[in-house]
């Protein structure tokens, strides 16, 4: 049975993106383009792939089978064509990344500007999103995750800083009025600013000093959604509704600037830096490759 390469990438993009319209815009073509093509493949295949209702698009199981395989093969079909590229005096194509929201923040903001100004001819998608996924399967040709959250068949690359601290901050105004805690557990009797995952997890909060850990789990006045309305809990604090408990590189301009203030910053716990990583049995597309090498490159240059 010969198919078409076309109608297999469109049913891909219908696929991720959940609806034609979406996957359209996505994909740059159009929601009736697309939706003949998947029309002509479940013609030739024989099978229904998506049940389509006026409000949505659903994966059959049948559909839900070819996608899980088809996503990986279409991706090492592109990794192959692109082989070519390597030949070009510039690397030129797409480059997908999946990042959580904080290092759309905290660490791409001063490697994109230079990596685009050297690499022109590369164009970079990213999507920000705080759940762990699989970049293949989502259409990416990498992401970036802290490294208790790695695969362990990908390859990490060290990017952005390679130490960071979680700290706490409370406006000087909240901290007159409800008092200085000297202990983590003295959190427990105040008002905390709370970040809760999309998977509904709501971690605790820890705290290390001289090799002892504590963990509490304190309550207060606002819970936000971690990464997407993690603003929202900053102005907050800095509006003396309660403590926050953040990235210290997020909260340091404030606290530079004095609108909020540290306090338990001796138990600020250390962890590790965030990694780029990508599935090491395929080949490298030529962006990803210009960017690895990029990024490898500035943490050379002191």
């Amino acid at each position: 049975m010969t198919v078409d390469l076309s109608d297999l990438n469109a049913f891909l993009a219908v696929a991720r993106a959940r609806g034609f319209r979406e996957g359209a815009r996505v994909s740059g073509g159009s929601a009736s383009a697309l939706s003949e093509a998947v029309r002509r493949l479940e013609a030739q295949l024989g099978v229904r792939l998506l049940n389509r209702t006026t409000r949505s698009v659903v994966l059959t199981e049948a559909g839900r089978g070819l996608m899980e395989r088809l996503a990986p093969a279409l991706t090492e079909v592109e990794a192959a064509l692109d082989v070519v590229n390597g030949y070009r005096d510039r690397p030129a194509g797409v480059l997908r990344l999946n990042v959580p929201i904080s290092a759309v923040r905290l660490v791409l903001g001063s490697i994109v500007p230079p990596f685009l100004a050297a690499f022109p001819e590369i164009r970079l998608e990213v999507t920000a999103e705080d759940s762990f996924v699989d970049v293949l399967a989502a259409g990416c040709d990498a992401g970036i995750r802290y490294d208790e959250r790695l695969e362990q068949d990908m390859i990490a690359v060290p990017i952005g800083p390679r130490v960071q601290r979680f700290a706490t901050a409370a406006a000087p105004a909240y901290l007159d009025r409800r008092g200085r805690p000297e202990h983590p557990r003295d959190l427990l009797d105040h008002a905390c600013i709370r970040g809760r995952f999309s998977s509904g997890s709501m971690p605790a909060w820890e705290f290390e000093r001289d090799g002892e850990i504590v963990r509490v789990d304190p309550t207060g006045p606002l819970i936000v959604q971690a990464g997407s309305a993690t603003d929202l809990a900053v102005d907050a604090a800095i509006a003396g509704t309660g403590i926050i408990y953040l990235f210290e590189d997020w909260l340091r301009p404030h606290l530079d600037s004095g609108t909020l203030e540290p306090i338990l910053e001796p138990w600020w716990q250390h962890f590790s830096g965030p990694f780029l990583y990508y599935p090491g049995r395929r080949l490298v597309p030529a962006p990803l490759r210009a960017f690895v090498d990029f990024i490898k490159a500035s943490a050379e240059r002191p």
